[in-house]
């Protein structure tokens, strides 16, 4: 058992959508850490390059608009030219949407379930020859998608579109990796709680307060991120199919509930 390379990603070819910035970037860097080329895409070509410059050669700017079946498309077409093979999948671009119950727009509905369930699924079917070369080369291919505990447990934003969206994402998961299994690639998510970002700005400003309802008692830090998803990247997850791995500090799985006597 050669445990030295259990984690290392040489030599692996990624793409990881919404990769300059938040989640994205905390996953990209851990990927390049541990030896990958990182292609680094985002709707901003500034600040894909950014990003890419900050993590090295081995991260490649590539931007790229998933919102959209044609995007998807587009992107995937981008990958093959680039690529013979690609051997990780990070679908991790989203949005959020919150507005009270009475006035929450078809808009805000549409633009979060497009981005946050559907692109997923497109991009890797625009991308399944991609990984399918790679998983023939003897090791799985991954795709890992990037869900959310807000589709594991409710929380009290108005969130609505976000958390179906979330739950939607996790089922999928498992739907796919059940298809694409066949074809050596694996299917997993993970679903991350409270980490700092533009989209969870309660835990990027106000850190601390969040941290009191966690039960590690602390918000999610950058290596947190990184090392779950090389774990599911790399040869350490291989036999790991279909699965959500939930990287919260305990808050699904490990919070007491509350006792109500009487």
């Amino acid at each position: 058992m050669d445990t030295n390379s259990l984690f290392r990603l040489d030599g692996r070819v990624a793409l990881v959508t919404g990769g300059s910035r938040g989640i994205g970037r905390m996953i990209a860097t851990g990927f390049v850490g541990m030896g990958a080329r990182v292609y680094v895409s985002s709707r901003k070509a500034d600040a894909c390059e950014a990003t890419a410059a900050d993590l090295g050669e081995n991260a490649i700017p590539l931007p790229a608009d998933v919102s959209t079946v044609d995007g998807c498309r587009a992107l995937a077409a981008e990958i093959a030219e680039r690529e013979g093979r690609l051997d990780i999948l990070v679908n991790n671009a989203g949005a959020a949407w919150g507005e009270p119950f009475d006035t929450f727009p078809e808009g805000g509905w549409d633009k979060v379930m497009n981005l946050n369930v559907k692109s997923p699924f497109f991009l890797t079917q625009a991308l399944h020859g991609a990984l399918k070369t790679s998983g023939a080369g003897g090791r799985p291919a991954k795709v890992i998608n990037i869900t959310s505990i807000d589709g594991q447990r409710c929380n009290p934003w108005e969130t609505y579109s976000y958390q179906a969206s979330k739950a939607a994402l996790i089922h999928l998961t498992r739907r796919m990796a059940a298809g694409l299994i066949r074809d050596n690639i694996v299917v997993t998510s993970l679903a991350p709680g409270a980490f700092a970002s533009d989209m969870n700005k309660a835990a990027r400003d106000h850190g601390d307060n969040v941290a009191k309802a966690i039960p590690a008692r602390r918000i999610g830090e950058a290596e947190d991120m990184a090392a779950a998803a090389i774990y599911l990247a790399s040869r350490a997850g291989d036999y790991v199919v279909g699965e959500t791995l939930t990287v919260d500090g305990g808050l699904v799985n490990a919070s007491l509930g509350v006792s109500i006597d009487g």
